[in-house]
């Protein structure tokens, strides 16, 4: 039986495209191509660092996935740089996100959240996303220094909530690290926001969701 529901933040509960949207206007008709880059570049770059053993904050890695992208769409709109990473420390929430959290709250579920983020970005996010309240954990990879989807990660939520992983269910629109916390053993959800097809990786998932609004009714909850 679950009794802790933990979260992946970018793209499960906050939408990453967000940044770019805020400042579609100055950015200009490459924004979406942006967007785009920026979170395969952001992504490519946490799975390269944990290959070369040469952990950083995810808050560099984003910078320097953000340069990359920048410089590749020939983008040199005078003070982008800083406005986009400062839309990443207030990504809005997905639209059911905050319904969700108080049904499964309701029902008397445990909800945290364990991000590649280090806690200098999670935490201005989650504050000022009013969903602070919600959460009795804000679990980053920092304190492991690597990056999902090493076991080091999963085992943050046994460590820090005394949660054993049969009773996780664990929530990400990322397939990867869907697969890789189900092969730690949580019971794992992709949130396939894209409609994607399955990576087939390691790790049987329990189950896959358009978005987060349908999962108090698959955890049986209302």
């Amino acid at each position: 039986m679950t009794t802790l529901c933990v979260f992946d933040a970018y793209g499960t509960l906050f939408d990453f495209n967000s940044a770019v949207a805020r400042h579609r206007g100055a950015i200009g008709p490459k924004a979406d191509a942006l967007a785009e880059m920026w979170r395969q570049k952001q992504i490519q770059y946490t799975w390269l660092r944990n290959g070369m053993g040469a952990y950083a904050p995810f808050w560099q890695v984003t910078g320097e996935a953000l340069d990359h992208c920048l410089a590749a769409h020939d983008i040199s709109v005078p003070g982008a740089r800083e406005k986009l990473m400062g839309a990443y420390l207030a990504l809005d929430p997905f639209p059911e996100v905050p319904a969700m959290l108080d049904t499964l709250q309701r029902a008397g579920l445990r909800l945290a959240i364990l991000s590649n983020g280090n806690p200098e970005m999670l935490e201005p996010m989650v504050v000022a996303s009013g969903l602070a309240a919600r959460f009795e954990a804000v679990l980053s990879v920092d304190s492991v220094g690597v990056f999902k989807p090493a076991p080091e990660v999963y085992r943050l939520v046994e460590a820090r909530c005394g949660v054993a992983p049969d009773k996780v269910c664990f929530l990400s629109s990322n397939c990867w690290d869907a697969h890789g916390a189900a092969h730690f053993g949580f019971r794992t959800v992709w949130i396939n926001r894209a409609g994607a097809p399955d990576d087939g990786l390691p790790g049987v998932l329990a189950g896959q969701l358009g978005d987060l609004s349908r999962l108090p009714a698959l955890l049986g909850v209302s």
